[in-house]
């Protein structure tokens, strides 16, 4: 949960799970869902269920700490926020390629 300085309050619920296919090929889903309490139009977000990103990202580790991804990602606005999207002129609805390194030390 988030809450700014001018008392808005969001919320970010994320879930991703591992799934090996290999030793070190893994297959990873990931669902993300965004909430706001009240609208914020400077921010262009509505309020409830704001929005929903789902993805899935195929990684290979070379080590546990080194790992590239490649994966596709869909994303989609909804209500209010969808509204003020294409109010400007861009789409609610998203899909997008990826290309990453998991890394740690």
């Amino acid at each position: 949960a988030f809450l700014s300085t001018d008392g808005d309050l969001t919320a970010r619920v994320e879930a991703e799970y591992d799934q090996r296919l290999t030793q070190r090929l893994i297959l990873q889903p990931r669902l993300e869902i965004d909430l706001s309490a009240s609208d914020i139009p400077e921010l262009e977000i509505g309020s409830g269920l704001a929005s929903v990103e789902a993805g899935l990202r195929l990684r290979y580790e070379f080590r546990k700490e080194f790992a590239p991804y490649v994966g596709v990602e869909w994303s989609r606005a909804l209500g209010d926020t969808a509204d003020y999207i294409e109010a400007r002129g861009g789409a609610p609805e998203d899909t997008r390629f990826v290309v990453g390194l998991k890394a740690w030390f």
